[in-house]
């Protein structure tokens, strides 16, 4: 059975780093393309960033330059590690491959 657990999420204050991590099971990780979603209060879920089974990376244009996103297909772990967060990054964070999300992780970026 396919699982996706995020870690790492947290408060942090305006600027600050934060890497989140995704573990994966249940599939064969490095087959499958993966991404990081998240969601905001009464908004819609949104595209963060993806990476490819070649490591090919894309990002929604409000945190390119700021995160990356990266994976571990011998350790079957995604990651993001997201820096100069701002407020409006706050949101709760998902991992996600196709057909399946992780339980979500919430990050709080705020003084």
């Amino acid at each position: 059975q396919v699982q996706l657990v995020e870690s790492g999420g947290g408060l942090v204050q305006p600027g600050g780093s934060l890497r989140l991590s995704c573990a994966a099971s249940g599939f064969t990780f490095s087959t499958y393309g993966m991404s990081w979603y998240r969601q905001a209060p009464g908004e819609e879920r949104e595209l963060v960033a993806s990476i490819n089974t070649g490591h090919i990376t894309n990002y929604a244009d409000s945190v390119k330059g700021r995160f990356t996103i990266s994976r571990d297909n011998v350790k079957n772990m995604v990651y993001l590690q997201m820096n100069s967060l701002k407020p409006e990054d706050t949101a709760v964070y998902y991992c996600y491959r196709f057909g399946f999300w992780g339980q979500g992780t919430q990050v709080t970026v705020s003084s």
